[in-house]
């Protein structure tokens, strides 16, 4: 019974991994100018958001695979990525 467990949760942990929005292809659909709801429909909801003078800096993913998307009124003025391949 226990190998049986460990083996679903490996499984559920491969299949969310598969899932993650932080990659290559999401990354290269962003676009200048997209409403931040457009980047959230293909990258998903941020993991952190902050807010400076008018714009709207969020990063989805982690240190090691990001991607950075700022915003001025609501449309992308700038995204950037690391670690994606």
């Amino acid at each position: 019974m226990k190998a049986k467990t460990l083996l679903s949760i490996a499984a559920i942990s491969l299949t969310l991994a598969a899932c993650s929005k932080v990659s290559k292809e999401n990354y290269d659909n962003l676009k200048m100018g997209m409403e931040y709801t457009e980047v959230t429909g293909i990258i998903g909801d941020p993991d952190k958001c902050s807010e400076t003078l008018g714009t709207k800096s969020c990063v989805w993913g982690d240190d090691a695979k990001n991607i950075k998307v700022s915003f001025m009124g609501d449309k992308a003025i700038a995204y950037t990525n690391d670690g994606l391949k």
